[in-house]
């Protein structure tokens, strides 16, 4: 990907500045439950200013490509994590006796695993320009597409834990 340390620079910006946009979203939402909504406030703001470097840096290395390119690299890399890193860090956190890490990166896996499946039916479904309602499990990351599921499929969260996506 990087072809000078430029690009390679830029590759590590986005990755620093991404991790911190969504860290801070984490940061939000826990000053939001311990009743400090000024603070979440903040943390939102700047963590939607990471995202504004971020993305600025991932549009000079020229990542983002026409729509149907960024389906099918989503789809491949989709594929990829779901079949090639997430059992080898389930199989690590087994030996290691770290339940929670299990659970967290199989329920990661599985719901990958399904966003494959949407993009590879999404590549479909632009060629026919259907549209379809999307809902996230915001337990464990599953994305259903047309009707809402009554349960997750892959952690079981009921329907009042899922988030329809505008």
């Amino acid at each position: 990907m990087a072809e000078n340390q430029t690009d390679k620079n830029l590759y590590t910006a986005f990755v620093g500045e991404a991790k911190a946009a969504l860290r801070l979203k984490g940061y939000a939402e826990k000053a939001d439950k311990e009743g400090y909504p000024q603070m979440a406030k903040l943390f939102r703001a700047i963590s939607a200013a990471e995202e504004i470097h971020a993305l600025k840096h991932l549009r000079l290395l020229k990542i983002i490509q026409t729509t149907e390119e960024n389906l099918q690299a989503s789809f491949e890399s989709e594929s990829s994590v779901s079949e090639n890193v997430y059992p080898e860090f389930i199989r690590i956190a087994e030996e290691e006796g770290n339940t929670g890490a299990r659970i967290s990166f199989s329920h990661a896996r599985d719901a990958e695993d399904f966003h494959g499946k949407l993009y590879k039916a999404a590549i479909a479904d632009m060629i026919r320009e259907q549209d379809s309602e999307l809902h996230v499990c915001t337990v464990c990351g599953y994305v259903a597409s047309g009707s809402m599921p009554d349960t997750c499929p892959v952690c079981n969260a009921a329907k009042e834990r899922f988030k329809t996506i505008d």
